[in-house]
């Protein structure tokens, strides 16, 4: 078992206050991301999760046990972070084996799992392999590697993937989909600002904003049922466009949002405006429209568009209206 449950969390560094009345829960097996944009306290959770940082108030708990107090070694926690935190003196496997040998675990049984981890991790050719001569993949899986052949009950990583290029990105959330589902049992908790990769690993997202959960959900729950403007505005890519005054007023509404693949070109639509820029995709053209009044939508649609720069265009919803409040909360259809 490896559940997580946090009740009335605050965390301040000095008078600044960082997470306000945290209340969470993270059942054994989930993978769940913290997303938010930088300086939203997303770390700073994951790191009193660890242990590496103390609470202020409120209790943490791990399978029912409250851990406040609890080391982080006597946690049953592994984490991953953005650096690798490599021995650069060591091979591969000496660097996956490192853990057991501190623990005395025997050289035979070392080896033994060390090959297990490397099989999963495909790292078998590299084994004796010093980092420096390892791609940014393979050291992130090294990383990797070492947290598991602890066999913890939970992984923490803090964005691990923010040192690769977009290629590696890419591979490496797939191999950390695929890790998951061979540790059915093993709770994963991840923190990324990249909604993207919240969008495509997460069992559950947790959006933070300003020390605060603003919203928990399946990655589809957020996207389509989103509480706030600001949830509506970082889950999706492209980002949802918001308009206000008589761009909003057909819909009753001081501000709202539709996101660009819910518009299309339609006759009679509600806004139209001229077409400053175009980009081709391949299997999406993004298409830039100027509003009157200091306002531009992003309108995605399928396929090689011709639509070019300097046409006019009207466009309309083919897919939700969300509308808010003036307090930025989302507002009953």
């Amino acid at each position: 078992m490896s559940s997580i449950r946090i009740a009335n969390l605050y965390k301040n560094y000095s008078a600044l206050p960082v997470l306000k009345d945290i209340n969470l829960e993270i059942e054994t097996g989930q993978f769940v991301v913290f997303v938010g944009p930088s300086g939203c306290g997303k770390s700073t959770l994951l790191r009193c999760i660890s242990g590496l940082e103390g609470v202020s108030a409120g209790t943490l708990a791990i399978d029912g046990k409250m851990v406040n107090d609890v080391a982080p070694a006597e946690r049953g926690i592994a984490m991953v972070f953005q650096s690798y935190a490599l021995y650069p003196h060591m091979t591969v496997a000496k660097n996956i084996a490192y853990p057991l040998r501190i623990a005395g675990v025997s050289k035979a049984e070392q080896h033994r799992r060390v090959e297990d981890i490397a099989s999963k991790l495909k790292l078998t050719d590299y084994l004796h392999r010093l980092p420096k001569a390892l791609s940014g993949g393979q050291r992130q899986r090294v990383a990797i590697g070492r947290a598991i052949i602890r066999d913890p009950n939970i992984f923490l990583f803090d964005e691990p993937l923010s040192n690769l290029d977009a290629a590696l990105r890419v591979q490496m959330r797939l191999e950390l989909t695929t890790l998951k589902s061979q540790l059915p049992n093993t709770t994963m908790i991840y923190v990324t600002h990249d909604q993207v990769e919240a969008m495509t690993m997460a069992d559950k997202i947790v959006v933070l904003r300003a020390g605060v959960i603003e919203q928990v959900g399946t990655p589809m729950d957020l996207y389509d049922w989103p509480q706030s403007e600001f949830v509506a505005g970082f889950i999706g890519s492209p980002k949802m466009n918001f308009l206000t005054k008589s761009h909003a007023n057909p819909f009753q509404a001081a501000r709202i949002g539709i996101r660009p693949e819910h518009l299309t070109p339609q006759d009679g639509g509600p806004w139209s405006g001229r077409v400053t820029h175009v980009e081709h995709l391949g299997s999406d053209t993004f298409v830039y429209l100027d509003l009157s009044g200091d306002e531009s939508l992003t309108v995605r649609l399928d396929g090689r568009s011709p639509i070019a720069a300097g046409d006019n265009l009207t466009v309309g919803p083919k897919g939700p209206v969300y509308r808010f409040s003036p307090e930025g909360r989302t507002m009953a259809a």
